[in-house]
């Protein structure tokens, strides 16, 4: 079956970007859409579409702007602005730019599909032209651009002496080149290896698991770990038209830091409960031995309510700890949906006393998640509390958990202040918290580094999307029970 082409969708109305997609995928054509310009950079470079629908203003700038920026990178990628009305102004910026054309209401299924076919017929014509160019220079520059013997030598002595490993593999996974450090890594031996396929000459798990990952998508991260301890980052890299390239990176030293900085963390967090207990114990006892006055009942008070915040701050640094550490090892079947319930129940004094609404949207006979249900229960509180926390009063909060393919995907979604999107990608770091964050708001900062790691201890992923001023949703995917 024949890939469909990608229509990337870039526009503030919801309505007409339903619209359209709608139109488009009656079509035959594939959708994404991108909520905002970060999202829209992060599509363009990562799926590099077919075609590309941009609003005239899109999440505050102007869609010509976002276009330039575009071509910058993909300059026979076609792009076509969607506007409010006609304008004399804007169809010259787009003939000065060179974008696809324009649209603007009324809009037809047929006008959407139309103009869409039109953009893809000129751009395969213009790239038929461009690789007709192409390949006649390339020709030409072979005959004329041949390296001399001395220049060779001085590449390969540099490709040889790189500290990280690097294999460069053809389009089989052949060797075409290979450095020593690479092959120190995985103790290969000095003997021609080109023409050989990485899976016959590397012989280890994670190498397997790399390339077997690397068939859906470009990796940054994948560990390679060794038996003697030895730890390496390992990234996957396509090159278009040739085949990929594999680097690797010891990063042991960093691990063992790493370690030591989880069992410091988790040593004096364990020592503090103790006498944290004792300082609680006594100012329960304070009472018992007389009569207080009034100020010193208030003073009592705030030593108490300090306490338990450290207390609770000590918890939460220990299931951290323990959690980075690999312990959570409990796994058993669970329904998520129940965990969820009970969840919202324990909540419902919260919910009240600021009058927030809770609307939901469970997909009916949910299959059930291999898990530990009290780590699942402590996602689901503290995602739900921070919506309930920073949500402002008789606002709502929306929950959707359904299915895709083999996973779960949870959503909770509030109407707070938002997250700045150059924040966003700090959010999970332990102790962050986003600079809009007033002093009203308390908390260490971990609740979502712990909802991280539980998250990934499920072999889970997790992310946030978000517009300041207008909210933030959290999506949580997990994989399903498999019953083999």
């Amino acid at each position: 079956m024949p890939k469909r082409d990608l229509v990337l969708l870039a526009l503030d109305d919801d309505t007409i970007l339903q619209l359209m997609q709608r139109a488009l995928n009656a079509a035959s054509y594939e959708t994404a859409i991108a909520p905002n310009r970060e999202s829209l950079d992060k599509i363009i470079v990562e799926t590099i579409p077919a075609v590309a629908m941009i609003g005239e203003q899109f999440d505050g700038v102007s869609g010509i702007m976002s276009a330039r920026k575009i071509l910058g990178r993909f300059p026979t990628m076609p792009i076509l602005i969607y506007a409010e009305k006609e304008s004399t102004l804007l169809y010259k910026e787009i003939l000065q730019y060179g974008l696809s054309g324009c649209l603007y209401p009324p809009l037809r299924n047929d006008d959407i599909t139309g103009i869409v076919e039109r953009s893809l017929k000129r751009a395969r014509s213009l790239g038929d032209w461009l690789r007709r160019e192409v390949k006649r220079t390339t020709a030409s520059l072979k005959r004329r651009a041949t390296l001399s013997e001395s220049e060779l030598k001085r590449y390969e002595f540099i490709f040889a002496n790189i500290q990280d490993g690097v294999v460069i593999l053809d389009e089989d996974g052949r060797i075409q080149l290979i450095n020593r450090a690479m092959e120190i890594a995985f103790d290969l031996s000095r003997e021609n290896l080109r023409g050989k396929l990485i899976s016959d000459v590397i012989k280890h798990p994670d190498i397997d698991s790399l390339l077997n990952r690397a068939e859906d998508l470009p990796l940054k991260y994948h560990e390679i770990n060794f038996d003697d301890g030895r730890i390496y980052n390992a990234q996957f890299t396509p090159l278009r038209d040739f085949g990929s390239v594999i680097t690797v990176q010891d990063i042991s030293y960093l691990k063992q830091l790493d370690r030591l900085k989880n069992e410091f963390v988790h040593t004096v967090s364990h020592d503090l409960r103790s006498p944290l207990t004792s300082v609680l114990g006594y100012t329960e006892l304070i009472e018992r031995v007389g009569v207080l006055n009034e100020e010193q009942t208030g003073f009592i008070d705030r030593i108490r309510s300090s306490v338990k915040s450290i207390t609770s701050l000590v918890d939460d640094l220990l299931d951290l700890s323990r959690l980075e550490a690999g312990f959570d090892t409990r796994r058993e079947v669970v329904n998520i949906e129940n965990i969820l319930n009970f969840a919202l129940d324990s909540m419902d004094s919260q919910l009240q006393l600021n009058n927030l609404t809770i609307q939901t949207d469970i997909e009916e006979k949910l299959p059930e998640l291999q898990g530990n249900p009290i780590r699942l229960r402590q996602l689901l509180d503290n995602l739900l509390g921070n919506a309930a926390k920073y949500s402002p009063k008789n606002s709502t909060i929306r929950i959707s958990l359904k299915t895709e393919g083999n996973l779960i995907i949870l959503s909770i979604s509030d109407e707070g202040a938002g997250i700045p999107q150059s924040e966003q990608a700090r959010i999970f770091e332990k102790f962050y918290r986003a600079s809009n964050v007033t002093n009203e708001y308390s908390g260490s900062g971990l609740g979502l580094a712990i909802v991280k790691s539980i998250v990934e201890s499920h072999q889970g992923r997790i992310w946030v999307e978000s517009i300041k001023g207008k909210g933030s949703t959290f999506f949580v995917v997990l994989p399903t029970h498999r019953s083999d």
